[in-house]
């Protein structure tokens, strides 16, 4: 005789499951990962391999030995890991760098507190910072795509770089604007910079993919850039010669590839749409305030790195609304 199992409701069941939303968002990526392939040809797919093939080895190595659970590497989270880490990375990163890059982006930043949906970070944001403090020369020595090489210069810094040093020079932005990429060349993703951050058409593509399917929503995708372009905006028109325009900030660096691929993590971002609108706006904030007064010309991970460890109080203080739960009318 079978056994009539009663639960507790709310009885809600999904289609979509882990590796699913994985894939899914791997696919939504390989649009601009491509166009990192005809930028900087074997480089790009040489660090994107060695990222991928060493972070999967990584957890299934501590999985196994350490934590002593059958790993889950086929769950595709080792392998989206791994990609997002290669399109944070310069392409001639030395390969020691990357596999280093692996091990504390899945060895400390996700296995660390216990794997998948326990991690408090979102790994491949804790990777890239790891590094980037750890190697700031190697992290920060940009290529220029190779049909931009020329025999005397094949690296260059990146454009945010180019108006940090130049503002800090005494140069104005109109200067400025006559040494870098125009605007539709950055839309595009003609200029230097690491392998994944070039287009940010395509990259809005992959972000129109996963809201279509449904993986994300557009809170904190909208709050993070909208705040860049209100606050940057502002300052333009205080002073333009200062302050480099919104539409500059939107295009450049890396703000596109975390607004929609690292910031909206379900593990480490809020569960609440108030709570991601909030998330995303102190994104946005952070950003603004390294680019403009901070050392570092780009601030994308570090705002995403912090605002990671504030989701717990976000939650906190911007709970979703329990299922089922009727408002209480006023006598």
């Amino acid at each position: 005789m079978e056994k009539l199992v009663v639960s507790q409701s709310p009885h809600l069941h999904s289609k979509e499951s882990v590796p699913k939303i994985m894939y899914f968002v791997i696919i939504a990526l390989l649009p601009a990962w491509i166009f990192s392939l005809y930028l900087f040809r074997l480089e790009a797919l040489k660090v994107t391999i060695v990222s991928i093939t060493s972070a999967v080895i990584v957890e299934w190595l501590i999985a196994k030995y350490l934590l002593k659970k059958k790993p889950t590497i086929w769950d595709g989270s080792a392998i989206l890991t791994g990609l997002l880490l290669a399109m944070n990375y310069p392409s001639t990163l030395p390969i020691w760098i990357i596999i280093v890059g692996s091990i504390a982006a899945i060895g400390i930043g996700k296995m660390s507190f216990g794997g998948l949906g326990q991690n408090i970070f979102n790994p491949a944001i804790f990777g890239r910072v790891f590094l980037l403090v750890s190697f700031p020369a190697q992290m920060t020595h940009w290529p220029l795509p190779i049909s931009l090489r020329t025999p005397d210069q094949i690296s260059g810094a990146t454009v945010l770089g180019i108006m940090k040093e130049g503002l800090k020079n005494g140069e104005t932005v109109s200067q400025l604007m006559d040494k870098i990429p125009s605007g539709m060349q950055m839309f595009y993703g003609v200029m230097g910079g690491s392998i994944g951050e070039m287009s940010a058409l395509l990259l809005i593509i992959g972000g129109l993919f996963l809201l279509f399917r449904k993986i994300i929503t557009w809170h904190i995708p909208v709050s993070i850039l909208g705040t860049v372009f209100i606050f940057t905006g502002i300052l333009w028109l205080i002073n333009p010669e200062q302050y480099a325009n919104p539409v500059f900030h939107l295009l450049t660096g890396g703000l596109i590839l975390g607004a929609i691929f690292m910031a909206t993590d379900y593990v480490s971002s809020p569960m609440s749409n108030s709570g991601k609108l909030v998330y995303g706006a102190l994104i946005g904030i952070i950003v603004v305030l390294i680019r403009v007064w901070g050392s570092y010309p780009e601030g994308v991970s570090f705002a995403i790195l912090l605002m990671n460890a504030f989701v717990p109080l976000i939650d906190r203080a911007f709970k979703p609304k329990l299922f089922g739960k009727v408002k209480k009318a006023k006598a």
